[in-house]
């Protein structure tokens, strides 16, 4: 398919992520986290003059009033606390359906020794942030799920520093997702800040996985970052007897490539081993799980042998509160309810989820589908949008790369075919493989009926290794999709990525009576003898874990701004149709 010039150039030329610092949970870090002062600006008055033009004088200063008759017409000192990290949709009353500008503001004390150097950490913010220390401007980013840092070395004071974070989570169509989804638009410092001290040449990045279509090769590359960028670093995994050298370019970057005996990670035996990099007076650890996955034909291999999929989708949701799930604790809860189905995988949609669910994921033998939020209705024809997109899937995979758990890297969900998009899609699936070759890439895509039968003939399937599906048999039509056969022109593997139905939990009927818990066990029984008969079917993530908040689910007393089709209600309660998934994924365990 030939691509515009376009999205050629900038494919081939992008270089979004090589700033971002990795494996953050093994560095030298001070937490920002707990209250800041907070200042809700809906007219962006304290970035723009009266001519909308950027301000000198700006929130972002942090003044005081010199002396009793100068004019500042605000005050971080009076402002009201907000909790970082938080969402303050669920903080705040008043900021429940607030969509633009708040300002954020952390005082703090450091004393940076010479020759080191310090960065401010952001795990994310939604939706773009401008971020300032003691009135210098330190960046831009834009994207709600994927972290981003600047370095503040120059900027930082023994006393009083004033870190000013602008964040704006208005919704705009040529922003990724776009003006319209299916999810809370949650607002705010979402994930953990932190200040990451680092030597004058550190060890920023490195990818350490198996070679594609090995179980013994290991290969990848450790970039420094520094005046020092040529010199002999150490890589170690002291349990599998591996101690060699090897050497850095001018650019900072060794290529790592040996032979180990390693036990293999996998749901059964979820093996992480320390991995050790040492350059100068940089160590960094990491654990790390090796595994192969790759796919023959309609199957997918984990370590060379078939396996088939039991998942279930997860929005970034607190379990047992309102607002953005951001404590490990949260994780633990969700992949346990994730555990406690059988589960032995998880869709985690429809963006990049904090960092502690794909370590927990390695640590519980968890894999993971992990996805960018392009999202239904994307602005294809746009250049900015593409760059956007590129970015966010270049900072997933920087983050999350070295997680065993993950094995797909997913490029979209539910987007109509157009031949622009399917260039825009094809072109990022290009740029994911370039940036990761170790991993299998995904969409989910939508079915066509034809007569008898339903097909997955997405042409964007021709670029997927595996094919994405989502079918709301029985719940967005009738039942007659249940007795239609399967087919797809692709020789690849399908996970069923979303179907399902709402059910308020609590609320029974008989089966035909919809939004009763019976209504939808009925449906998912239903589902599990169509899902049973598709011969290329090689994995399920029914929509969904929990129940989520959703603005365009306003039915009273039923949805109440949440959609409904979650297996546990947003108080923690198990609905009917959990039990019934969790005795179908016992039985394919068997």
């Amino acid at each position: 398919m030939k691509r515009s010039l376009l999205i050629f150039v900038l494919s081939a030329t992008f270089a979004f992520g090589a700033d971002l610092i990795t494996n953050v949970d093994n560095r030298d870090t001070t937490s920002l986290n707990g209250s800041w002062r907070m200042i809700i600006d809906p007219y962006e008055s304290g970035f723009y003059d009266y001519r909308y033009n950027e301000s000198r004088w700006g929130y972002f200063r942090d003044a005081e009033p010199r002396d009793k008759s100068d004019l500042v017409e605000y005050s971080f000192d009076k402002a009201e606390l907000i909790s970082v990290p938080g969402d303050w949709n669920s903080q705040k009353e008043k900021l429940f359906l607030y969509e633009g500008t708040v300002w954020y503001r952390k005082t703090f004390d450091y004393s940076l020794e010479e020759g080191k150097r310090l960065f401010v950490y952001f795990g994310a913010a939604n939706y773009e942030t401008i971020a300032y220390l003691n009135d210098k401007k330190l960046g831009r980013h834009e994207g709600g799920f994927t972290p981003f840092c600047f370095e503040i070395t120059d900027h930082v004071k023994p006393k009083d520093n004033s870190l000013v974070v602008k964040v704006d989570n208005k919704r705009v169509e040529t922003a990724v997702p776009t003006v319209m989804s299916d999810w809370w638009n949650y607002g705010g410092l979402t994930r953990r800040v932190m200040l990451i001290e680092e030597s004058e040449t550190f060890i920023q990045d490195s990818f350490i996985q198996l070679e594609q279509g090995s179980r013994s090769q290991i290969a990848g590359w450790v970039q420094l970052e520094g005046s020092e960028k040529q010199q002999e670093i150490e890589f170690s995994i002291p349990e599998a007897g591996i101690s060699k050298a090897f050497r850095t370019d001018e650019n900072g970057r060794a290529e790592i490539s040996l032979k180990a005996d390693l036990q293999l990670w996998s749901p059964q035996n979820p093996k992480l081993y320390d991995v050790i990099i040492e350059a100068g007076g940089s160590r960094l650890e990491n654990q790390i799980g090796f595994r192969s996955i790759e796919t023959k034909g309609d199957e997918i291999l984990l370590n060379g042998s078939p396996v088939y999929l039991r998942g279930i989708c997860i929005h970034e949701e607190a379990p047992l509160r309102e607002g953005r799930a951001f404590l490990k604790e949260d994780a633990e809860i969700l992949l346990e309810w994730a555990k406690q189905l059988n589960c032995n995988f998880v869709r985690l949609a429809h963006y990049p989820h904090n960092e502690y669910m794909t370590r927990l994921a390695d640590e519980m033998g968890i894999m993971v589908w992990s996805e960018i939020p392009l999202y239904w209705t994307i602005s294809w024809e746009n250049e900015k949008v593409y760059e956007n997109a590129l970015s966010q899937l270049d900072e997933m995979i920087t983050r999350d790369k070295n997680k065993a758990s993950v094995i797909m890297w997913s490029v979209a969900n539910e987007t109509p075919i157009s031949r622009r998009r399917t260039e825009f899609l094809a072109s990022l699936t290009e740029e994911a493989r370039k940036l990761d070759s170790t991993r299998l890439i995904t969409a989910a895509l939508e079915k066509h009926t034809r007569g008898s039968s339903m097909h997955v003939d997405d042409p964007l399937g021709e670029y997927l290794d595996v094919l994405g599906c989502n079918e709301y048999e029985g719940w967005y039509s009738g039942d007659k999709g249940f007795s239609r056969t399967w087919e797809t022109p692709y020789n690849k593997p399908l996970v069923m990525s979303e179907f399902g139905g709402g059910a308020l939990q609590g609320y029974h009927a008989d089966s035909e009576t919809r939004w009763s818990e019976e209504f939808q066990a009925s449906l998912y029984e239903k589902q599990f003898g169509m899902l049973n008969k598709i011969d290329f079917l090689r994995g399920t993530t029914p929509w969904i874990l929990r129940d989520f908040r959703s603005p365009r689910r306003p039915l009273a007393d039923i949805q109440d701004f949440y959609n409904r089709k979650g297996l546990i209600s947003e108080r923690g309660e198990k609905k009917k149709a959990f039990y019934l998934l969790q005795e179908w994924y016992e039985e394919k365990m068997q």
